[in-house]
């Protein structure tokens, strides 16, 4: 069973997978790629000076590989149906298994009304500070939840919040993903930027 289903491949779903699958949880990431980055160039991302959408795209999702999220590019996800104690993620190829629902599908909010998620005022998910939704288990990330703010940094925070979320349910404490230079050869490998 995929413990963490991830509904959405741009800064927030990306970002929630990298946090999910880099601290042990099974990952899997449907992508369409239908973000909005491949139409834009950051200049306000912090860390980041000067790079175009696509090229952070190619990036981010190379890095989610890395840490061994299962990314299903361009399988598009038709149905999420709370199961039991968990859901079935349909895709137009097969179903898949996962405790735990990460929405990431922007201003597309079809999913989580399926699910029935509840809505504030102005259509947007409602959601708590981690992100999680009215329906125990599945999170709104990004544009789902925010009227306006659908800034790229945002996004991976918001995606970033529900997986420490889902990590800190899983772990039975609150948990924070925090590396240091010291340990980072040995968690991570050659994946660790020696030019950093």
């Amino acid at each position: 069973m995929t413990n963490v289903a991830i509904v959405g491949g741009g800064p927030a779903g990306l970002s929630a997978g990298l946090f999910a699958s880099k601290n042990g949880l099974d990952t899997v990431l449907f992508d369409t790629d239908g973000t909005w980055m491949h139409k834009a160039h950051l200049f306000n991302y912090l860390g980041v000076g000067s790079v175009g959408g696509s090229e952070f795209m190619a990036t981010a999702r190379q890095q989610v590989d890395d840490f061994g999220v299962d990314r299903h590019q361009g399988e598009k996800v038709t149905g999420v149906e709370a199961v039991g104690d968990g859901f079935t993620v349909t895709t137009e190829d097969e179903e898949y298994e996962a405790d735990y629902v990460v929405l990431a599908t922007g201003a597309n909010r079809d999913l989580a009304e399926s699910l029935g998620c509840e809505f504030d005022d102005d259509d947007t998910v409602s959601v708590d500070l981690s992100t999680e939704t009215s329906v125990d288990g599945v999170y709104a990330t990004g544009a789902m939840a925010r009227a306006e703010e659908w800034q790229a940094a945002i996004s991976a925070g918001d995606g970033a919040a529900a997986a420490l979320n889902i990590l800190s349910n899983e772990k039975g404490e609150h948990y924070h993903d925090f590396d240091v230079p010291d340990t980072a050869a040995s968690v991570f490998g050659d994946l660790i930027d020696d030019d950093a």
